[in-house]
Protein backbone atom coordinates (compact mmCIF):
# COMPACT_ATOMS: atom_id res chain seq x y z
CA UNK A 1 0.00 0.00 0.00
CA UNK A 2 1.33 2.99 -0.70
CA UNK A 3 1.83 5.63 1.65
CA UNK A 4 0.79 9.98 0.91
CA UNK A 5 3.96 12.10 0.54
CA UNK A 6 3.42 15.42 1.33
CA UNK A 7 6.34 17.84 -1.50
CA UNK A 8 7.18 21.22 -0.16
CA UNK A 9 9.18 24.02 -2.15
CA UNK A 10 12.19 25.34 -1.06
CA UNK A 11 12.39 28.06 1.02
CA UNK A 12 14.71 30.89 0.59
CA UNK A 13 17.92 30.96 2.79
CA UNK A 14 17.47 33.87 5.58
CA UNK A 15 20.83 34.75 7.60
CA UNK A 16 20.13 35.01 11.38
CA UNK A 17 22.86 37.00 13.43
CA UNK A 18 23.08 37.14 17.15
CA UNK A 19 24.50 40.44 18.79
CA UNK A 20 25.52 43.22 17.33
CA UNK A 21 24.82 44.44 13.82
CA UNK A 22 28.28 44.20 11.36
CA UNK A 23 29.77 47.04 10.11
CA UNK A 24 28.84 46.37 6.88
CA UNK A 25 24.62 46.71 8.46
CA UNK A 26 25.06 50.71 9.40
CA UNK A 27 22.85 51.37 6.21
CA UNK A 28 19.80 49.01 8.60
CA UNK A 29 20.43 51.36 12.24
CA UNK A 30 20.68 54.72 10.28
CA UNK A 31 16.95 53.61 8.69
CA UNK A 32 15.87 52.75 12.05
CA UNK A 33 17.51 55.82 13.51
CA UNK A 34 15.42 57.58 10.88
CA UNK A 35 12.24 55.95 11.23
CA UNK A 36 12.80 57.20 15.03
CA UNK A 37 13.24 60.82 14.11
CA UNK A 38 10.30 60.47 12.17
CA UNK A 39 7.81 59.48 14.86
CA UNK A 40 5.59 62.62 16.54
CA UNK A 41 7.33 64.40 19.35
CA UNK A 42 4.53 63.39 21.92
CA UNK A 43 5.32 60.18 21.40
CA UNK A 44 8.85 60.02 22.29
CA UNK A 45 8.02 62.21 25.29
CA UNK A 46 5.51 59.90 26.67
CA UNK A 47 7.90 56.74 25.38
CA UNK A 48 10.53 58.99 27.97
CA UNK A 49 8.02 59.53 30.69
CA UNK A 50 7.00 55.84 30.94
CA UNK A 51 10.82 54.88 31.44
CA UNK A 52 10.98 56.84 34.32
CA UNK A 53 7.69 57.00 35.94
CA UNK A 54 8.90 54.39 38.73
CA UNK A 55 11.83 56.90 39.77
CA UNK A 56 8.87 59.48 39.80
CA UNK A 57 6.31 57.75 42.13
CA UNK A 58 9.21 56.80 44.35
CA UNK A 59 10.30 60.50 44.72
CA UNK A 60 6.87 61.46 44.85
CA UNK A 61 6.04 59.01 47.69
CA UNK A 62 9.37 59.81 49.39
CA UNK A 63 8.46 63.73 49.58
CA UNK A 64 5.11 63.20 50.69
CA UNK A 65 6.25 61.25 53.43
CA UNK A 66 8.55 63.65 54.42
CA UNK A 67 5.78 66.45 54.71
CA UNK A 68 2.97 64.40 56.64
CA UNK A 69 5.94 63.62 59.20
CA UNK A 70 6.96 67.29 59.45
CA UNK A 71 3.06 68.69 59.94
CA UNK A 72 1.62 65.73 62.10
CA UNK A 73 0.30 67.46 65.04
CA UNK A 74 1.78 65.76 68.06
CA UNK A 75 0.27 64.87 71.55
CA UNK A 76 0.46 67.11 74.65
CA UNK A 77 4.06 66.30 76.20
CA UNK A 78 5.77 64.82 73.54
CA UNK A 79 6.97 67.43 71.41
CA UNK A 80 10.47 68.00 72.50
CA UNK A 81 11.47 71.34 73.70
CA UNK A 82 13.98 73.62 73.08
CA UNK A 83 17.59 73.13 75.51
CA UNK A 84 17.01 75.90 78.00
CA UNK A 85 18.89 78.88 77.46
CA UNK A 86 22.09 80.04 79.30
CA UNK A 87 21.65 83.33 78.49
CA UNK A 88 19.38 86.19 80.98
CA UNK A 89 15.64 86.22 79.38
CA UNK A 90 15.46 89.91 81.32
CA UNK A 91 17.47 92.38 83.16
CA UNK A 92 16.76 95.06 85.72
CA UNK A 93 18.59 98.18 87.30
CA UNK A 94 18.03 99.92 90.30
CA UNK A 95 15.46 97.25 91.18
CA UNK A 96 13.61 96.68 94.65
CA UNK A 97 10.77 93.38 95.17
CA UNK A 98 9.12 93.47 98.13
CA UNK A 99 7.00 90.73 99.63
CA UNK A 100 4.05 91.82 102.30
CA UNK A 101 3.38 89.14 105.11
CA UNK A 102 -0.70 88.00 105.95
CA UNK A 103 -1.12 91.28 108.17
CA UNK A 104 0.24 93.69 105.48
CA UNK A 105 3.74 93.87 107.23
CA UNK A 106 6.84 94.13 105.11
CA UNK A 107 8.20 90.10 105.37
CA UNK A 108 11.15 90.68 102.73
CA UNK A 109 12.94 93.22 100.57
CA UNK A 110 15.17 92.31 98.36
CA UNK A 111 17.59 95.64 96.50
CA UNK A 112 20.16 96.05 94.71
CA UNK A 113 21.71 97.79 91.29
CA UNK A 114 21.37 95.06 88.71
CA UNK A 115 19.59 91.53 88.45
CA UNK A 116 19.81 88.84 85.65
CA UNK A 117 17.49 86.16 85.94
CA UNK A 118 18.23 83.02 84.30
CA UNK A 119 15.36 80.94 83.28
CA UNK A 120 17.25 77.94 82.48
CA UNK A 121 17.83 77.30 86.37
CA UNK A 122 15.50 80.21 87.80
CA UNK A 123 17.98 81.30 89.24
CA UNK A 124 18.61 85.44 90.31
CA UNK A 125 22.32 87.00 90.22
CA UNK A 126 22.34 90.06 91.80
CA UNK A 127 25.16 92.87 91.95
CA UNK A 128 25.01 95.28 95.04
CA UNK A 129 22.62 93.66 96.90
CA UNK A 130 20.64 94.63 99.66
CA UNK A 131 18.42 92.94 101.76
CA UNK A 132 16.17 93.39 104.54
CA UNK A 133 13.98 90.74 106.09
CA UNK A 134 11.13 90.40 109.30
CA UNK A 135 10.98 87.01 110.97
CA UNK A 136 7.21 86.71 112.57
CA UNK A 137 9.09 87.22 116.12
CA UNK A 138 9.79 90.31 115.35
CA UNK A 139 13.05 89.80 114.29
CA UNK A 140 14.87 91.90 111.53
CA UNK A 141 17.77 91.26 109.70
CA UNK A 142 20.08 93.03 107.02
CA UNK A 143 22.64 91.77 104.79
CA UNK A 144 24.51 93.37 102.24
CA UNK A 145 27.40 91.85 99.69
CA UNK A 146 28.56 92.65 96.51
CA UNK A 147 26.83 90.09 94.70
CA UNK A 148 24.19 87.61 95.68
CA UNK A 149 22.98 84.53 93.85
CA UNK A 150 19.29 83.77 94.84
CA UNK A 151 16.39 81.02 93.92
CA UNK A 152 13.49 82.21 92.14
CA UNK A 153 11.49 82.79 95.20
CA UNK A 154 13.84 84.63 97.13
CA UNK A 155 14.23 82.15 100.02
CA UNK A 156 17.78 80.46 99.44
CA UNK A 157 20.37 83.32 99.30
CA UNK A 158 24.22 83.43 98.38
CA UNK A 159 26.12 86.41 99.47
CA UNK A 160 29.51 86.46 97.67
CA UNK A 161 32.11 89.09 98.34
CA UNK A 162 32.26 91.45 101.83
CA UNK A 163 29.25 89.40 102.71
CA UNK A 164 27.56 91.18 105.98
CA UNK A 165 24.53 90.17 107.99
CA UNK A 166 23.21 92.00 111.09
CA UNK A 167 20.35 90.21 113.49
CA UNK A 168 18.59 91.25 115.98
CA UNK A 169 15.08 90.61 118.43
CA UNK A 170 13.74 94.15 119.35
CA UNK A 171 15.43 94.96 122.61
CA UNK A 172 18.44 92.60 122.21
CA UNK A 173 21.44 91.88 121.69
CA UNK A 174 22.67 92.22 118.10
CA UNK A 175 24.18 89.47 115.94
CA UNK A 176 26.68 90.27 113.54
CA UNK A 177 28.30 87.80 110.97
CA UNK A 178 31.08 89.04 107.89
CA UNK A 179 32.95 86.91 106.01
CA UNK A 180 33.27 86.64 101.93
CA UNK A 181 30.80 83.64 101.59
CA UNK A 182 27.37 83.49 103.60
CA UNK A 183 24.65 81.38 102.64
CA UNK A 184 20.85 81.99 104.03
CA UNK A 185 18.43 80.24 103.87
CA UNK A 186 15.21 82.83 104.80
CA UNK A 187 12.99 80.37 105.38
CA UNK A 188 14.16 78.00 107.79
CA UNK A 189 16.30 81.14 109.63
CA UNK A 190 19.52 79.77 109.15
CA UNK A 191 23.05 80.59 108.11
CA UNK A 192 26.00 79.06 106.99
CA UNK A 193 29.38 79.56 105.64
CA UNK A 194 32.67 76.98 105.17
CA UNK A 195 35.01 80.47 104.65
CA UNK A 196 36.31 81.55 107.45
CA UNK A 197 34.10 84.00 109.37
CA UNK A 198 33.63 86.72 111.91
CA UNK A 199 31.06 86.76 114.30
CA UNK A 200 29.96 89.52 117.19
CA UNK A 201 27.22 88.70 119.17
CA UNK A 202 27.12 91.10 121.71
CA UNK A 203 30.00 92.74 123.82
CA UNK A 204 31.40 89.05 122.64
CA UNK A 205 33.40 88.36 119.24
CA UNK A 206 34.45 85.54 117.35
CA UNK A 207 36.49 84.13 114.42
CA UNK A 208 36.49 80.86 113.42
CA UNK A 209 36.53 78.87 109.83
CA UNK A 210 32.98 78.81 109.45
CA UNK A 211 29.71 78.47 110.95
CA UNK A 212 26.01 76.99 111.22
CA UNK A 213 23.52 79.03 112.81
CA UNK A 214 20.07 78.24 113.34
CA UNK A 215 18.02 81.29 114.62
CA UNK A 216 14.70 78.98 115.24
CA UNK A 217 16.84 76.57 117.59
CA UNK A 218 19.02 79.71 118.86
CA UNK A 219 21.93 77.61 118.23
CA UNK A 220 25.09 79.20 116.97
CA UNK A 221 28.01 76.15 115.46
CA UNK A 222 31.11 77.64 114.97
CA UNK A 223 34.02 75.53 112.84
CA UNK A 224 37.72 75.37 114.16
CA UNK A 225 39.99 77.05 114.23
CA UNK A 226 37.96 79.42 116.43
CA UNK A 227 39.50 82.14 118.48
CA UNK A 228 36.89 84.48 120.50
CA UNK A 229 36.62 86.95 123.08
CA UNK A 230 33.85 86.55 125.63
CA UNK A 231 32.91 88.93 128.07
CA UNK A 232 31.42 88.29 131.32
CA UNK A 233 26.99 88.42 131.63
CA UNK A 234 26.30 91.72 132.57
CA UNK A 235 29.29 93.11 132.59
CA UNK A 236 30.98 95.29 129.55
CA UNK A 237 34.31 95.06 128.39
CA UNK A 238 36.90 96.65 130.11
CA UNK A 239 39.45 97.07 127.54
CA UNK A 240 43.80 96.36 128.39
CA UNK A 241 46.16 99.33 128.41
CA UNK A 242 49.12 98.97 126.57
CA UNK A 243 52.25 97.44 127.63
CA UNK A 244 54.13 100.91 127.71
CA UNK A 245 51.47 102.08 130.14
CA UNK A 246 52.10 99.38 132.61
CA UNK A 247 53.83 100.18 135.61
CA UNK A 248 57.21 97.63 136.01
Amino acid sequence: MNRPELHLPDLPEVQVQLGLPALGDADSSEAGRAARARQPWRYRLQQTLSSYLLLLLMALLAASTWWLVRNTPMAPGVRATAPPSQTPDYTMNGFAITRFAPDGQVALRIAGDVLRHYPATDRLEIDGVRIQATAPDGRTTDATARQAVANGDGSEIQLLGGARVISQLPGGQVLEVKGEFLHAFLRFERLRSHLPVQVRHGSSEASAGGLDYDNLQQQLTLNGPVRAKVAAPGRARTPVPPAAGRSP
